[in-house]
């Protein structure tokens, strides 16, 4: 896969359809919850609350993130979009245990629901509404690699899988009579939420902690940089990522006999080679005589062969 492009606006626009989608179905199932006193409607209705929240977090996440380097932030603000992602796992693993000790309570108490053919209409409209969504924000997420965008679409594909829950509980509840199906699924939600709590917080801290890119995307860095005819090998290769912006780091060696000019000319075709291959990374090569390495990890010499 290749690399993203910077698009601030196509994550802005991500995320205020975000937030008019949140808004829509906090009505609808602020509604159908009243109208049914479902426990898994209620935990689809938490859940909404805490996508609207998330949503907003994250629009102010991605205006943020695009802001150009400063003085003060030289690689920029894109490490605010990895913050939102924290929030949002908070906001995500606080509505997990309050469906899951509600839905606990339910099921010990033997509540019932009622107005199923409300409930089921109303999460037919969400999961249509969800869809075109999460649909979009695919798409987003494709040109962009949005880590604020990827966890906003988590939250919204567990609200596909709330409102499947949903209409599954009301069914069996009232039309099978089976009483425990609505807290049943009540705490299946819950689980499924942690666990995509957890998923997102992972991302997150690895982008935080400058984890380095994937073995087979290093590799292809190296392949190319080995494809460069005037380079005669590279090593010390450092990769990571912030928001939407990529960053690659390495040291080149050079014939020592090379000018100045003719290995300023290399390292730009090397730079060009990769901004092919990873649209909008930026590159930082230190260039040093053949075979003088300036680091203690000689571990990473053995990028200066070609992968196979």
């Amino acid at each position: 896969m290749s690399g993203h492009r910077p698009l601030p606006g196509l994550t802005t626009r991500a995320a205020l359809a975000s937030v008019a989608t949140a808004l829509f179905l906090l009505a609808l199932k602020g509604y159908a919850t009243w109208a049914t006193g479902s426990m898994a409607m209620l935990g689809s209705l938490a859940d909404t609350g805490l996508d609207l929240v998330a949503s907003l977090v994250t629009l102010y996440a991605v205006r943020h993130a695009a802001q150009p380097a400063d003085a003060e932030h030289r690689f920029g603000h894109g490490k605010a979009e990895a913050l939102a992602a924290l929030f949002q796992v908070m906001l995500i693993s606080a509505s997990a245990i309050a469906i899951l000790t509600g839905a606990v309570g339910r099921l010990a108490s033997g509540a019932t629901t009622s107005a199923a053919g409300e409930g089921i209409a109303v999460s037919v409209a969400a999961i249509g509404a969800t869809l075109l969504l999460t649909a979009y924000q695919r798409r987003v997420i494709a040109r962009t690699g949005s880590m604020a965008i990827g966890a906003d679409r988590l939250h919204y594909q567990s609200d596909l899988m709330l409102n499947l829950a949903v209409i599954a509980a009301l069914v069996l509840d009232q039309y099978a009579g089976l009483s425990g199906a609505d807290p049943l699924f009540g705490i299946a939600i819950a689980l499924w939420l942690a666990y995509g709590a957890w998923r997102s917080a992972t991302a997150a801290i690895d982008e935080l902690m400058d984890k380095e890119w994937p073995e087979d995307k290093r590799r292809r860095v190296a392949t190319i940089v080995n494809a460069q005819p005037t380079l005669k090998g590279m090593h010390d290769l450092r990769t990571r990522r912030s928001g939407t912006h990529d960053f690659i780091q390495f040291h080149v060696w050079v014939d020592p006999a090379m000018t100045v000019a003719a290995a300023h000319r290399a390292v730009e075709a090397a730079e060009a080679a990769l901004a092919a291959e990873f649209p909008g990374v930026e590159v930082l090569i230190h260039v040093d005589p053949e075979g003088q390495i300036d680091t203690a990890d000689s571990a990473l010499e053995a990028l200066r062969e070609t992968p196979e």
